[in-house]
């Protein structure tokens, strides 16, 4: 058990260690140029690639995409209510609990403990809680939310592309299946490297409230997960991928966006910084339980 959950975490912390040490060395990493081609190339092209090498069932994708509203609408609730209860800002709190790093630790995860198959179903609650956070999300942290802008992200229009492979059995040409191969295997290492360089870029403040509400994210989005996928009947490997996803700690992008709108920035890099360290303790329980 303890050499299958290292195989599976040991990649994440290694590459993301990478990317830490060599921002606190000081080495130039240019950031915005990476997260822009990962999300415009990178992210797409492995969503075209996932899709179309894995037998993924309609029915599945689309019981994922609901199970991912239902745990986001389930933990805006649970967000709002630790607002009120702690006196925090909910606009500050709200998009910290509703959104997790899906991305960056989710996919990755996903992939090493359930083959390609979990990293298809990752990536159907990935595209729906990405639609979710470009549009609501930005609306909740107070920065604007275009339907034109979103219409025009690529995360968007490479959903809108794997919907034939999935419902109608389309097959791309081989030499499109072997470009998105190519581009989207570049994804998850950048995805990595990118988040080391960023914990290391956030110097967390006020540790304790920090670690316990990144702490109640964690834990909670587990049992939301957990209790949605039991309610939805989904299959044991869905349950599954449906539970580490919502368990992720708070992404990265929820600080961006606290700096865009300059609302309490300092508070949102303290949760991301403090869930993402207790996720490296909190996910191999997770994990122990499928595993």
């Amino acid at each position: 058990m303890l050499a299958s959950l290292f195989a599976v975490l040991a990649p994440v912390l290694i590459v993301a260690g990478i990317g830490y040490a060599w921002a606190r060395k000081g080495l130039d990493y240019p950031t915005a140029f990476v997260a822009r081609m990962v999300m415009t190339v990178g992210t797409p092209s492995l969503v075209l690639s996932t899709l179309s090498r894995t037998e993924l069932d309609p029915a599945a994708f689309t019981s994922m995409a609901m199970a991912c509203l239902l745990c986001t609408l389930a933990m805006a609730l649970g967000g709002w209510l630790v607002c009120r209860a702690s006196g925090q800002h909910w606009r500050v709190l709200m998009p910290a609990f509703m959104f997790p790093n899906t991305g960056n630790m989710g996919l990755p995860i996903s992939l090493y403990a359930f083959g390609e198959h979990g990293l298809a179903l990752a990536v159907a609650f990935f595209l729906t809680l990405s639609i979710v956070q470009f549009t609501l999300g930005m609306a909740i942290a107070g920065t604007a939310a275009s339907f034109k802008a979103l219409l025009r992200n690529p995360i968007v229009i490479s959903l809108a592309g794997a919907m034939p492979i999935i419902f109608l059995d389309f097959e791309l040409p081989r030499w499109l299946a072997n470009t998105a191969d190519l581009l989207g295997g570049m994804s998850i290492p950048l995805m990595l490297l990118t988040l080391g360089v960023s914990l290391a870029s956030i110097r967390a403040q006020h540790i304790g409230s920090g670690l316990v509400l990144g702490g109640l994210r964690i834990v909670l989005g587990a049992a939301v997960g957990w209790a949605v996928g039991m309610a939805l009947g989904l299959e044991p490997l869905e349950r599954a991928v449906l539970m580490l996803q919502s368990a992720m700690p708070v992404a990265v992008f929820n600080y961006l966006m606290a700096v865009r709108a300059n609302r309490e920035p300092e508070q949102v890099a303290n949760l991301v910084m403090c869930s993402t360290v207790l996720s490296f303790a909190w996910l191999p329980l997770v994990l122990a339980w499928w595993l």
